[in-house]
């Protein structure tokens, strides 16, 4: 199998077989992001990746899952995508669905009727590091798009029938504006479909330049108990039914739930913990992260 650069994929594809689409991002641009920014974007030539389906096929002839890598394979042409989900059928037979990483900005120049084909062909599952649905922390973030794009973009993935999952971020707005983005993000994110939504909690690496402006005092970074107030916040303002996965390393205290059947549980654990632990201690927790996967 052919992989170059750094090659992951979320927890919850886990079962999902994995093969090279793309490495690298296409914008690599995002203020809290180190990940690709060393890697150049690149497309696996067709050869290539027509070589590794062959030797998927001899190992896993009856993956029904797969998960193209690369930071964003979504943002390939409607016909490039069209091309490589029609081939995988003439390696793995039994195939259902083909999931990758995207970008609201890889949606917004597909048609809803490609999205409908793509989605015929197994594509399905896209995951979409929204990070905020609140225009400040967008801006601050450098997403390169807006809370409309956002339910502009995914309203067409919901009339395509095309499954998504969102992630969001608390503490990326900064001190003292978690509450704006918490609620803000709530009610952009209640007014699509995602299948569930990850949370991360900000963590300033020295690679980024997020970390550079906080060293020269243009971004402060919340506290900790903040941080699990703007979960609170987003919880409560959630209008939707989804799956709620806050258990990545980055969390302080990890909870998952369905919501909204679990909202006053999942609050009043989260409460315990701010009641119970102290702000240092969350704060030495942040200090030792060293890497988040």
């Amino acid at each position: 199998m052919n992989f170059t650069g750094r090659t992951w994929r979320p927890p919850y594809e886990a079962g999902s077989f994995i093969i090279q689409a793309a490495s690298g991002c296409t914008y690599n641009k995002c203020r809290f992001c180190s990940l690709y920014k060393e890697e150049c974007f690149r497309m696996s030539p067709l050869s290539e990746w027509e070589e590794d389906l062959q030797e998927l096929s001899l190992y896993h002839p009856n993956a029904r899952r797969i998960f193209w890598t690369g930071a964003n394979p979504f943002a390939m042409s409607y016909e490039n995508l069209k091309t490589r989900a029609l081939s995988v059928y003439d390696y793995l037979k039994e195939c259902q669905t083909m999931a990758m990483f995207a970008s609201i900005r890889d949606i917004k120049p597909k048609k809803v009727k490609q999205l409908r084909m793509l989605r015929s062909l197994g594509i399905n599952g896209l995951s979409i590091g929204t990070e905020s649905g609140d225009d400040y922390t967008l801006r601050l973030a450098d997403k390169g798009y807006t809370a409309k794009d956002i339910i502009d973009q995914c309203r067409k993935l919901d009339e395509a029938g095309i499954e998504y999952y969102f992630v969001y971020m608390t503490g990326l707005a900064g001190k003292g504006n978690g509450y704006q983005n918490a609620v803000n993000s709530a009610k952009v994110f209640s007014k699509v479909n995602p299948r569930f939504i990850s949370v991360d909690s900000l963590t300033l690496f020295e690679d980024t330049e997020l970390f550079e402006m906080a060293e020269r005092g243009e971004f402060v970074p919340a506290g900790e108990k903040e941080r699990i107030e703007e979960l609170q916040v987003f919880i409560q303002n959630l209008r939707l039914k989804v799956h709620l996965f806050a258990d990545s390393i980055s969390n302080f205290y990890p909870v998952t739930a369905y919501l909204p059947r679990d909202k006053d549980l999942v609050i009043g654990e989260l409460q315990n913990i701010m009641d119970t632990v102290s702000e240092e201690e969350m704060l030495a927790y942040r200090r030792n992260l060293k890497a988040l996967g």
